[in-house]
Order: C-alpha cells, then sequence, then structure tokens
C-alpha cells in the first residue's frame, strides 16, 4: 500500500469536481497538490455528459440567479480560460433563451421569481398572452396568463466539451486525476485524516471535498455523514417536426413539460411526480412519460408538434437532493475540513463555474469571497430546513 498525501483530494470528476479542481490549480495564492479521484473516466454513468446542458438565470432564489449570472460570464470567457497550448474549447454555446409559461394560478409565483432574477441583473422580459403570441407565433397560448423570457444570456452547450475543458485545464495547471474508487474515508479528531482508494492506496489530506455526484450520499456515508443525495434517472427523448420553428427557446410548458432545439430536431422530457421517481441506478430509457405526458403537452402548447416523429432517446442519472432539490455546498460544521458540492439536482452542470469557484475560496480564503453560498450549507440538512426552489426542471 503507497502512502502520499495531498492538500485537496476531490471525490468525483465530473464538472463539478473538475471546476473546482480547475479553481484551485488557477488560484495564485493556492500552491498544495490537487488529487481527483474520479472511478471511470469514461464517465459512461456521470450526469454531466447525458444532461441538456441548459445555462439559465430564471430561478426564485437569488443566490441561483448570481450562480446563473456568473456561468453565462464564464462560459463567455471559457475559450480564453480553459485554452491550454494555444487551443481554445469551443463549448458550443447558444444563447436561445428559457421560455416559462404560467396559468393563471400560477401567474403570482412566476411574477415574484422575475422580480427577484431582474433585480439580481438577469435580463428576463415578462410576457403578458398577447406579447407571447406575437413574440413566439407557433405557441398555443390559451390557458396561459403570463410567461418571463430570458433574452440574454440563457441557452444550452455542449456538456461534455466543458467538462473535458474542465478536465484538461485542470491537469494541464497541475491537478492530478486517479482512476480509483474512495472505498473508506478516515476521521481522527475533528477532521478528515485520509481516504482510501479501492486500489490499497492510502492519501493523507488537508481537504477533503465530496463531489461525487449521484454517488454523493454513498461516499458521505463511508465518513459517517448522512446526506439524502441519490440517483435519479431522467430521461431525454428526441424528436423531428415537419413544420420548422423559428426562434424556439427551451420553452417550458406549465406541465413541466420541456422542449429545445437540437440540431436538425429537438429534444424534449418532464420530471416525474415524486411518488413514481424512485432512487436508482437503472439507467433505462422510460418510454411511457413521452408518449402519456410529454408528448400530448407538446402538441397541445405548439400545434406543430402534433406531427412529430420520436427518433431515439438517452436517460442519465441526477445527483437528486430528496429534501429540496437543491445544492448542498460548504464545510461540514464538525469536521472542518470536509467539504461538499453535491446535491445539484439537474443543475451542476451549469452551476459547476459559481460551484468550483466557491469550493476554491472556501480552502484558500476561509470563506466566500464572492457569491455567499452560505445558505446552501450542509447544515440545513441535518435541521430539516429545506431551501426550496421554485424553478425546478
Amino acid at each position: 500500500m503507497t502512502a502520499e498525501r495531498a492538500e485537496v483530494v476531490i471525490v468525483g470528476g465530473g464538472a463539478v469536481g473538475s471546476a473546482a479542481a480547475y479553481f484551485l490549480a488557477a488560484e495564485p495564492g493556492f500552491d498544495g497538490r490537487v488529487v481527483v479521484v474520479e472511478r471511470d473516466p469514461t464517465y459512461a454513468r456521470a450526469s454531466t455528459p447525458l444532461s441538456a446542458g441548459g445555462i439559465r438565470q430564471q430561478f426564485s432564489i437569488r443566490e441561483n440567479v448570481e450562480i446563473g449570472l456568473f456561468a453565462r460570464e464564464f462560459i463567455g470567457r471559457a475559450g480564453e480560460l480553459l485554452a491550454v497550448d494555444g487551443e481554445a474549447p469551443d463549448l458550443g454555446f447558444v444563447e436561445g433563451g428559457y421560455l416559462f409559461l404560467a396559468p393563471p394560478e400560477g401567474r403570482a409565483i412566476l411574477a415574484e421569481n422575475h422580480a427577484v432574477q431582474t433585480a439580481a441583473g438577469a435580463a428576463i422580459a415578462w410576457l403578458e398572452p398577447d406579447g407571447l403570441a406575437a413574440r413566439f407565433p407557433w405557441l398555443n397560448v390559451d390557458g396561459l396568463a403570463a410567461g418571463a423570457f430570458g433574452e440574454r444570456g440563457e441557452g444550452w452547450l455542449d456538456p461534455n466539451t466543458l467538462l473535458q475543458s474542465f478536465k484538461r485545464k485542470a491537469r494541464a495547471l497541475g491537478a492530478e486525476y486517479r482512476t480509483d474508487e474512495v472505498v473508506a474515508i478516515e476521521r481522527s479528531g475533528g477532521g478528515v485524516e485520509a481516504v482510501r482508494l479501492a486500489s490499497g492506496d492510502r492519501i493523507e489530506c488537508g481537504t477533503v471535498l465530496v463531489a461525487a455526484g449521484a454517488n454523493a450520499g454513498a461516499v458521505a456515508r463511508l465518513a459517517g455523514v448522512a446526506l439524502p443525495v441519490g440517483p435519479r434517472i431522467r430521461t431525454i427523448y428526441q424528436i423531428d417536426c415537419r413544420e420548422p420553428l423559428p426562434l424556439l427557446p427551451l420553452t417550458i410548458d406549465p406541465s413541466g413539460v420541456f422542449v429545445r432545439p437540437e440540431g436538425k430536431g429537438y429534444i424534449c422530457g418532464v420530471s416525474p411526480p415524486e411518488d413514481q421517481d424512485p432512487e436508482s441506478w437503472e439507467i433505462e430509457v422510460d418510454w411511457r412519460w413521452f408518449e402519456e405526458v410529454v408528448w400530448p403537452a407538446l402538441a397541445h402548447r405548439v400545434p406543430a408538434f402534433e406531427a412529430v416523429k420520436l427518433t431515439g432517446a438517452w436517460a442519465g442519472p441526477y445527483d437528486y437532493n430528496a429534501l429540496d432539490q437543491n445544492a448542498v455546498i460548504g464545510r461540514h460544521p464538525t469536521i472542518g475540513n470536509l467539504l461538499f458540492a453535491t446535491g445539484f439536482s439537474g443543475h451542476g452542470l451549469q452551476q459547476s463555474p459559481a460551484a468550483g469557484r466557491a469550493v476554491m475560496e472556501l480552502v484558500v480564503h476561509g470563506g466566500y469571497r464572492t457569491i455567499d453560498l452560505s445558505r446552501f450549507g450542509i447544515e440545513r440538512i441535518f435541521e430539516n430546513r429545506p431551501l426550496k426552489e421554485r424553478n425546478v426542471v
């Protein structure tokens, strides 16, 4: 068994873990060794490459809005920030916007969310039904009371390119990636002393970051921490439509069904109700939701979608926080060198730049220097204080 030491051990090399590795390695005030332990470097069962790649600011919690604003700023500079040997990544960002639609009973909540977003500096347009019909003539506005449209800063990108760009740049700056699995977290006194790997290696550490995505709950248990984060499976369907739709943003129907352009076609999906959404690692496409929920909702809201062809689908896991579907970011209150950045519940890709920067600030500066993410701390989990986000997609 090999003994070694790292200033920071990151458990999980997906978008969030790799963003943390990048921000640590790029920080002038930090020169410690960073080791990222990732059990599957192909990311075949990881959340990031299987996501829809959305970037938005339309949230109901101000910190989430600010996280989204930073994501857009970072993506705009990614070619510069994540370039390696003069080769700049192309994330393929499409600034297509998000369009949230509300029925009469949801109008007040949409208005409250809109006020939070615009107060934080997001460019979100408020549209009455007449305005929706004029701006999006393909939209059936029956039953709608209002809509909110992201005019700037929202859209989608290639999720795997962002992940690989974070990873490549982090490694170029000195972060090390280990293909292995953490099987034990050794504690001593008030902190973590070391992690043990499946290979038999043992790494002593100054800080451990749990960024293991859908596996984070299992990793946390190795340290004796109960964290309600586990895998929930989401299916994304691919469709073709005979009638091309101009200016289609990522549109969210009041039913929760979403659709957006992808290449010459479209992708769409919906989150199942809680009582039909078990924790599972069975990554299989669930076709029933398309026939029973997704297509009927799309055909009603966008008449052109009455005639679509289902061309494919894929499924992937979310690191689902069962308490409130919001991220868990920050230090453990009594295990001082144990940090968390997980539980993003489908928002990990777009929140990875801000989460990575936040982890760096906690490690290097001992506290948040930019966005104060204290409300996302694990203390709320222990105290059963949900931090509810109204705009969950």
